[in-house]
């Protein structure tokens, strides 16, 4: 049998790419990754951070969809209990609901035409919470229940209007590590994985893909039986001008930003709030000291027009949350803005808001093997892995799907022990604050000490950057996790970036490369 680079190549460092690339090489299959920028750089780090099972995709009769996503959220929590954690979500109600005093044939069309303009009234709310409570299974996460805002700490700070609201379990994660750390499982396990490395063309030669690619130093090539192409916003691209194939599928390009205030609500709760255009937005709080307010759906033609928060959308966003809230937010309370572009299968919805977020395989075998993959969600990453490897079973070696019940790197924790495990730190490293310890396990978990190593004393770290930054800390993130620029570790590794001033991030950019050059 011939001996090529590799069984199994995949093109995109998203999380669909890495999750891939991670369940192939621990079946032992001889895996490679290619990302053309930074490891989870493009849509994969721009989400609106959470695991949950899309409690309006009900509304679109999404419910395979919505089921696996809801099983999926607990075995994610226990897969990554540090980067991901339960978050309760209220949502508060209506008294003026459009359809609240409609007759009972409205009320069903309500259900069955969720294209009907309005905020969904309390009985529909309610449908679908028993819906989201039982369809999958729920084991950890406590059931809905209903809050009287006028008495709930969860009131303070909504517009008094609001009396009543939902609250129900849904889960945080941290996006942009979740990536990595799939990456650094992909290389613990034997795989490769290259980063700021670009496919230029792709060919078919008997039984195998011969690849071009290029890299920081220059062009070379690579032979893998099977093609995996998970490039997210540039899937067409890549099966249109690098594979060089004719395809009926496409994506839908749909951009949703955020944006960044200071913390809005004195607790840990997210908040779900309705539109008058049928939308949804949430609040959460972010990074202890802010509240992340999004997201919008708005066409994107270009993948490679970098995504950013139009004016517009800020001032959707502005304008959807201030009724709810007792005091109004403007613009000049925004610290910080992002956006991110979803690559959505295009099913030929009629808005961005009502394309399906379900994926789509396709598998071309019209000689050695490309599967391609459109559209996809955060929480259905790890069944899609599944999927794919399921679908090239034929052109792989054996292997039996095992990622259920593993744990990321510095996971290996019971989900109830994360404030156990920040106290630890804190006994076994006196000099860290209490905020410096849970930033830390929420990053590393377990491997907080290995980061923290022998130091008996802040001194001991090298230098301290802002935000409890340290010189160990860049340089574990350098060697283990493929940040290589200051960007990568302010906005990707974590969201120190909103503590770093000017002067700070030349102190951090001049580390990095005295480190690189060394």
């Amino acid at each position: 049998m011939t001996a090529f680079d590799y069984d199994l190549f995949v093109v995109g460092g998203g999380i669909n790419g890495c999750g891939i690339a991670r369940d192939a090489a621990g079946r032992g299959i001889k895996t490679g990754l290619a990302e053309m920028h930074d490891i989870g750089g493009a849509t994969s780090s721009a989400s609106t951070k959470l695991f949950h099972g899309g409690l309006r995709y009900l509304e679109y009769l999404e419910v395979r969809l919505v089921r696996e996503s809801l099983i999926e959220r607990e075995v994610l929590l226990q897969m990554m209990p540090h980067i991901s954690w339960p978050m309760r979500f209220v949502l508060p109600v209506h008294k003026d609901m459009r359809f609240e005093s409609a007759t009972t044939v409205s009320k069903i069309l309500s259900f069955v035409m969720p294209w009907m303009k309005g905020r969904r009234p309390a009985w529909l709310i309610r449908a679908g919470l028993f819906m989201y409570d039982h369809l999958g299974g729920r084991k950890i996460l406590p059931p809905t229940k209903t809050l009287n805002l006028t008495t709930a700490p969860e009131g303070a700070g909504l517009d008094k209007r609001f009396a009543k609201a939902f609250e129900y379990s849904d889960c945080w994660v941290e996006d942009s590590r979740l990536v990595v750390l799939n990456a650094r499982d992909v290389v613990d396990r034997g795989g490769d994985v290259m980063v700021r490395t670009k496919l230029v063309s792709a060919n078919r030669r008997d039984d195998h893909w011969h690849l071009f690619l290029e890299g920081p130093d220059g062009a070379f090539e690579v032979t893998t039986r099977v093609l995996v192409n998970a490039a997210g916003p540039w899937v067409e691209d890549i099966v249109r001008n690098k594979l060089g194939r004719n395809t009926t599928e496409s994506v839908r390009l749909v951009r949703g930003s955020h944006i960044v205030v200071d913390r809005l609500f004195d607790h840990d709760k997210c908040y779900f709030f309705q539109g008058e255009d049928g939308r949804i937005i949430f609040a959460i709080p972010y990074e202890t000291d802010y509240t992340l307010i999004g997201t919008t759906d708005a066409e994107h033609s270009d993948p490679s027009v970098k995504p950013e928060c139009t004016p517009e959308e800020r001032d959707y966003l502005l304008d959807f949350i201030n009724p709810y809230l007792e005091h109004d937010i403007n613009v000049e309370d925004i610290r910080w803005t992002y956006s991110g572009v979803r690559p959505l299968y295009d099913d030929g919805a009629s808005n961005a808001s009502a394309a399906t977020r379900d994926y789509v395989l396709s598998l071309d075998e019209d000689g050695p093997p490309v599967l391609s993959v459109f559209g996809g969600k955060i929480t259905t990453y790890r069944k899609l892995a599944e999927h794919a490897l399921r679908d090239l079973k034929d052109h792989l070696p054996d292997g039996d799907p095992w990622t259920k019940g593993s744990h990321l790197a510095g996971g290996d924790f019971a989900v109830s022990q994360t404030q156990a495990l920040i106290e630890k730190l804190q006994q076994d490293y006196g000099f860290l604050t209490d905020r410096w310890a849970r930033r830390l396990i929420r990053a590393y978990g377990t491997h907080a000490w290995d980061i923290l190593s022998d130091a008996a004393s802040q001194d001991d770290l090298g230098p301290s950057f802002a935000g409890t930054l340290t010189g160990a800390e860049v340089t574990w993130l350098m060697d283990k996790e493929f940040a290589q620029t200051a960007e990568d570790i302010l906005w990707r590794r974590s969201k120190l970036g909103l503590k770093f001033a000017a002067k700070d991030i030349k102190a951090l950019e001049s580390f990095v490369q005295a480190r690189q050059s060394a």
